[in-house]
């Protein structure tokens, strides 16, 4: 999806960061996150994603509890299914010594609970006795922070790096300190309650002496802190763990995925799409960008233009506030002037915004990137579909000198040579190579596994642009430039043309990845044109071939659509996008299958990732997974061991392909709710959505599966909206 890639460059990120078997435990509020283990600690394995991060930087790079100092014995772990903390169960081992200090195996339990708030992780550990006898019990909190950039966490290497501070231990409280190179002091103060036993610049003690079913508690409060300002000038926030706690169940911003109740008769499928809204609302919840989901934890905790875009067309249907804040947020940093260094040129769409150290020193160039060609395009798509889905046309008024600029970035600076056709090629000397969604430096090549030379016209790219025209086309007609729209509409009808001619592989039955600098076609089958389909630029017959090629084995694992055909030159399926399956293209593949009547291809796709949610913890999805072929004796899909989890357009691929399925458009000028042969993948024959909103106006619906087909009927429709369901 990102900045992932330079092959053997420093942008990688390294398996080193992570395991596909490490189960960890994910919380995120705003830009601070944490990455445990299941007994809830952050331990340092040597390279390793886990810590506390505040704003790009690990804040603690280990928070580990011992019991009688032993690591103790863990009975179960789990987040709420809401994502709002971390609970684990633990008890204690058999003490190692032994006399009348001897504790026997289970009979201390421990509920540890941890959660996040505004810059701080709160911890409440409760210990319970239920032996016959007293039991004395020791508590270590160990700690430590290397306040290490996210980028150095994912393997890039640093030359240099700021200066450590010396530690400050108070009474009950530690706070430890960097001075970075860009200025900025960062600090993590962890506090403790009751008062330790001992305290050091990296411990906490306690003793607990427990009577037979007396309970005690423990507290710890971790905060992040930046400033250039000095260490006796800066004061923490103080709020107690239950006041933090009861903030919990304080309104969040809304995201308008509570508002429409959907359900089925499986529960399992229900699970799954509980974990998904919960997700995206974790992504969105107290982020700075107000609204702004995104993109992903733990890599990718920050706004990125084309995810927070594809996440917001996914939920569209039924969340469009996500659709708004989406785009007033990019408007808003939409590049005005020529910038090579950081890829920026007037009207681009932004990539990705970064504000840590590195980033702000210049060692990466991301501090605010512009480097996709196909954030522009998608921006004014996302905006004629956020039209038609709410007819919101003041908001539109208000970003419509935005998305005009956007437009005349797409027919000049992205037509550099004026042939019609999208391109990109590198800019910035330490910016990204590849510059579409697939942005790995060996993702886009011929045949033979050459790679293509710049400037490259992605297939997708050209789709988007043929999209963004239509749908600005209606902005502009209703805002009453018509002239404008029809300008528009005759442009997108002559890129379809000259599409269909330049892009057609007869060889392959699709059309090819891209074009490269020469305008020759790389021929390789691959998931980039199923987007065609989603953007509607393929002709009827040609969308018949593409689906065929597409959901034939060489593509489709049984889990997903792969990237590319395990038949191409480069194909791996364990590479990041030459052969894995990624949740948020498969979504837009079956929408495009849908809006050519194909909704039985999107059920089966939808059917294949709802699979792999039963298999993956949690039954969150992750951003991609490996693309190996689903065997009949298979525990599960392939992990893919740096992907993120969760993952804001991975969460969004339920709801496209739940739309897909469904044959589903929802738009409010005419206010209409709409099937269009209707299909259920296999494991659900009763599907319910109430609270569908159009405008002012709701309905609910059923759509039931029976003697082998499927119907929907309308349960409860308000004044002012029709439910039209063909038969």
């Amino acid at each position: 999806m990102t900045d992932i890639v330079r092959v053997a460059d420093e942008y990688y990120v390294r398996a080193s960061s992570a395991l596909a078997d490490d189960r960890t435990r994910v919380l995120k509020y705003g830009d601070t996150f944490a990455v445990f283990n299941r007994y809830g600690d952050v331990e340092a394995f040597g390279p390793s994603q886990f810590g506390l991060f505040h704003a790009e930087t690990r804040h603690l790079s280990r928070f580990a509890m011992r019991i009688n100092h032993q690591q103790p014995q863990l009975l179960g772990s789990t987040i709420r299914e809401d994502n709002a903390f971390l609970s684990v169960d633990l008890t204690n081992l058999d003490s190692p010594v032994s006399g009348d200090d001897a504790l026997p195996r289970g009979t201390v339990h421990l509920f540890r609970l941890q959660f996040l708030r505004d810059a701080s992780l709160y911890q409440h550990v409760r210990l319970l006795n239920y032996g016959l006898q007293r039991a004395r019990i020791s508590v270590s909190m160990q700690f430590a922070a290397d306040f290490a950039d996210i980028f150095e966490v994912r393997g890039t290497k640093r030359l240099r790096h700021g200066t450590l501070q010396p530690e400050q231990v108070e009474e009950s409280a530690v706070i430890l300190s960097y001075q970075g190179l860009d200025h900025v002091l960062r600090r993590t103060r962890v506090e403790f309650s009751p008062t330790p036993k001992s305290l050091t610049a990296h411990e906490a003690q306690f003793d607990f002496t427990l009577e037979p079913q007396q309970e005690s508690s423990l507290f710890a409060t971790v905060t992040c802190q930046r400033s250039t300002g000095s260490h006796s000038s800066v004061s923490f926030p103080s709020v107690s763990f239950p006041a933090a706690f009861r903030n919990l169940e304080e309104p969040v911003h809304p995201t308008g995925l509570a508002e429409c109740h959907i359900s089925t008769s499986s529960e399992n499928f229900d699970q799954w799409l509980k974990r998904s809204s919960a997700d995206l609302q974790m992504l969105i919840e107290g982020n700075p960008e107000a609204g702004y989901p995104y993109a992903g934890v733990p890599w990718f905790n920050t706004v990125f233009g084309r995810d927070g875009i594809i996440t917001a067309l996914e939920c569209l249907w039924v969340a469009p506030e996500i659709a708004k804040g989406v785009l007033k947020y990019l408007a808003e940093t939409q590049a005005t002037q020529e910038i090579p260094e950081q890829d920026a040129e007037p009207g681009k769409i932004v990539h990705e915004m970064r504000r840590g150290e590195m980033a702000v020193t210049k060692e990466v160039p991301f501090a605010r990137y512009y480097g996709s060609v196909d954030s522009t395009p998608l921006f004014v798509l996302l905006a004629g579909e956020y039209f038609q889905r709410t007819g919101d046309l003041s908001f539109l008024k208000g970003i419509w000198s935005n998305i005009k600029r956007a437009l005349k970035w797409i027919d000049t600076y992205g037509d550099p040579d004026g042939d019609g056709f999208v391109e990109y090629q590198q800019r910035s000397e330490k910016g990204l190579v590849q510059q579409g969604w697939k942005d790995s430096n060996d993702s886009i090549f011929h045949a033979d596994g050459r790679m293509a030379e710049p400037p490259i016209a992605l297939c997708e790219v050209q789709g988007y642009v043929y999209a963004a025209k239509l749908s600005s086309a209606r902005i502009a007609r209703a805002l009453g430039e018509v002239d404008l729209a029809e300008g528009l509409n005759q442009d997108a009808e002559a890129l379809r043309q000259k599409f269909e001619i330049a892009f057609w592989c007869p060889q392959i039955e699709m059309y090819a990845l891209a074009l490269d600098g020469m305008k020759n076609q790389c021929r390789v089958r691959s998931s980039n044109a199923g987007h065609a389909l989603f953007c509607k630029i393929a002709s009827d017959e040609r969308a018949r071939l593409l689906a065929r090629a597409l959901t034939n084995e060489t593509m489709f694992s049984g889990w997903g659509i792969r990237t590319i055909g395990s038949s191409e030159a480069r194909y791996n399926p364990m590479s990041y996008h030459n052969g894995s399956v990624w949740p948020h293209d498969n979504g837009l593949i079956g929408m495009g299958f849908s809006l050519y009547g194909m909704q039985d291809h999107a059920s089966r796709i939808l059917s294949g990732l709802y699979e792999t949610s039963r298999y993956v913890e949690l039954r969150r999805l992750p951003e991609l997974f490996c693309g190996f072929h689903k065997r009949l004796e298979s525990s599960g899909p392939t992990l893919y061991p740096v992907a993120c989890a969760p993952q804001a357009w991975a969460a969004g691929s339920a709801y496209l392909l739940l739309r897909a399925s469904l044959g589903l458009t929802v738009q409010a000028q005419h206010p209409q709710i709409r099937f269009e042969q209707p299909s259920l993948p296999v494991e659900i024959d009763e599907l319910r959505i109430e609270n569908l909103r159009v405008g002012e106006s709701s309905a609910d619906i059923v759509v039931l599966r029976s003697s082998g087909k499927v119907h929907a009927e309308i349960v409860r429709q308000d004044r002012g909206v029709e439910v039209f369901k063909p038969s």
